[in-house]
């Protein structure tokens, strides 16, 4: 991604739960406290940019001054409505950008099983997409409610997928008429 692609500033926006493993003193506008300390145990939601930095202590074999958890856009009750029924769920409540997120934890994270759920998710989901966009009448009645919760990335495949199918229809009539 391009470092001025707005999707990816839009990503690293993304708020993730980190907790404070020191105490880090004139941070406390963080939390609203400007001049306070942030005390070790501290639990905040910090931009994923910001909490990834703070994090980075670990990766260097230094002590670390943040932990980073797992989003609640891919917390365990997410995962489980995913195994159940993947296009049920409003992805764009979760989080606007839900399959950049996802892939910017999985590399904070080493979830194996979060990675094959969320790979099932795409092709169930992809495929429904698919179907809607190359039967607009469907798109329009029940399957309304299963595209406002696109995510970004499955809006651009919708659109991908549905401006391929008007394509081949025209060039299909455009052959007819040879």
């Amino acid at each position: 991604m391009s470092y001025y692609d707005v999707d990816s500033i839009l990503t690293d926006s993304e708020k993730l739960p980190c907790t404070f493993e020191l105490e880090v003193p004139g941070l406390g506008v963080l939390e609203g406290n400007p001049g306070e300390n942030i005390k070790a145990g501290t639990q905040l939601d910090l931009p994923l940019w910001l909490g990834e930095m703070l994090s980075i202590g670990a990766r260097l074999g230094t002590s670390r001054l943040v932990t980073l958890d797992i989003p609640s856009a891919l917390s365990e009750r997410v995962l489980n409505a995913f195994k159940a029924d993947p296009r049920t769920i409003d992805l764009r409540s979760l989080a606007p950008h839900f399959y950049s997120l996802s892939e910017r934890v999985l590399e904070l994270f080493e979830e194996e099983e979060m990675v094959d759920v969320l790979l099932n998710t795409f092709a169930k989901r992809a495929a429904e997409i698919a179907d809607h966009a190359h039967n607009p009448k469907g798109a329009m009645g029940q399957g309304v409610d299963f595209l406002r919760g696109l995510d970004e990335m499955e809006r651009q495949l919708f659109r991908v997928a549905h401006e391929g199918a008007k394509e081949v229809r025209v060039w299909a009539g455009e052959a007819k008429k040879r």
